[in-house]
């Protein structure tokens, strides 16, 4: 018979967040072997619950939501949308440069498939989200990693970017706060990224799913608030912050001047269009969401659960010989490096299997992230704190006698 293979968009495509050390986990777990999981950035399983609200909300109305809603979205979502982008200093905001979709990862494909040609180029970000290069490629365009500095408290190098863009350039992806990193990027470097592309005419793609997961007094800066000059595409939801990820909840939000990029609006509107709307009974929680008191404000703050959880994770990397990591001030990430002389690290996978078969722990390779040296992973500290004690303390005896071979 003939052999039918996949499409070769994908040869150049990875998603190793739910790649093979997760096969490799899911292989033991049917085992019954039990996994002590700090990979995946999905607050339910760790018992991190919607607020009640929210929840009453979408049961309330699922007898309204049967239907399809405009492409775009519901105007009472889109509203709520609006009103929380005005707040947040966004400029030129329109209802109908407004889409919902089925979380901030349909919205990121349908912006770079109504973008991009074929070898179109963008720049995002190492490390990276990773579905932001696997949706470029998907495109046909081509990825063109800028440096993000772990040195400089992993701050994107604007230098770099600079360095980087052609005459094929047609964006710049911007993460704030940052998966991997969880850092929170300052005013002063996101007005040079502002300055860069409008210097070269280019689009700013702002990737702020993690906007309401801030600690320390620290406050999120929107990129597209800081100059009225500049378009920006906004992309946010609310899988994070009102831990509701299976909900699919997402949104883009256009900013800016819109006379030059009309072309690249009306290829949104048809692929908008093409999927009919996004989940219906989820958009009817937008409002309630946004125009609430349901956040996260309580897990934040000293005594909450994930800002107690993130200081047990930077205590404990840091007591671990060579382990280092820059301090995490948003999200529910942490980036350690490890020391590659010490621990002989040629293969951040083979690290990550590694300690998943000796000590069941399991963790995403730097590689997955886009990060060209072996010597980094990313943890996810959504696990209880006895978890968490549970998991470092594991990792610190496994890498106690480690070297890799």
């Amino acid at each position: 018979m003939k052999t039918i293979n996949k499409s070769h968009k994908l040869d150049y495509v990875s998603y190793d967040v739910r790649g093979p050390v997760l096969d490799e986990a899911n292989k033991m777990e049917a085992r019954g072997e039990r996994i002590l999981k700090l990979n995946i950035g999905n607050p339910a399983p760790f018992g991190l619950m919607a607020p009640t609200e929210i929840i009453e909300d979408m049961i309330m109305n699922l007898p309204d939501a049967e239907g399809y809603s405009d492409s775009k979205g519901l105007f009472s979502a889109r509203k709520a949308i609006m009103q929380y982008h005005q707040i947040k200093g966004l400029p030129n905001l329109d209802i109908n440069r407004i889409y919902t979709g089925n979380g901030v990862s349909e919205m990121i494909s349908m912006c770079m498939q109504g973008l991009l040609d074929n070898g179109d180029e963008v720049l995002v970000p190492s490390p990276d989200y990773p579905l932001w290069t696997a949706c470029v490629t998907l495109a046909g365009g081509h990825a063109v990693h800028y440096v993000c500095d772990e040195q400089a408290g992993w701050f994107p190098d604007t230098e770099d970017i600079r360095k980087k863009i052609t005459d094929k350039t047609k964006a710049i992806v911007v993460i704030n706060p940052n998966n991997p990193t969880g850092v929170l990027y300052p005013r002063d470097v996101l007005a040079e990224i502002v300055r860069i592309a409008k210097e070269h005419e280019l689009i700013i793609f702002a990737d702020e799913i993690y906007d309401r997961l801030v600690m320390d007094g620290k406050k999120h800066v929107s990129i597209a608030s800081i100059d009225p000059d500049q378009f920006c595409v906004t992309l946010n939801g609310l899988s994070k912050s009102h831990r509701i990820a299976g909900f699919r909840v997402g949104w883009m939000v256009l900013s800016g001047p819109v006379d030059h990029v009309q072309g690249y609006i009306e290829g949104l509107n048809m692929l908008s269009s093409m999927r009919l709307c996004s989940n219906v009974p989820a958009q009817m929680i937008v409002q309630t969401a946004l125009g609430g008191t349901q956040s996260s404000e309580e897990l934040l703050v000293p005594g909450g659960r994930l800002y107690e959880q993130r200081e047990v994770t930077d205590r404990m990397i840091n007591a671990i010989d060579g382990l280092s990591e820059v301090r995490p001030s948003a999200a529910f990430y942490t980036f350690p490096k490890l020391d590659v002389k010490k621990f002989n690290i040629t293969d951040d996978e083979k690290f990550c299997i590694d300690l998943l078969h000796e000590k069941k722990v399991l963790l995403v390779p730097g590689k997955g992230f886009h990060y060209e040296t072996p010597d980094h992973f990313r943890i996810v500290y959504l696990p209880r704190t006895e978890v968490l004690k549970e998991a470092f303390t594991a990792l610190g005896e496994f890498l106690d006698g480690y070297h890799q071979h």
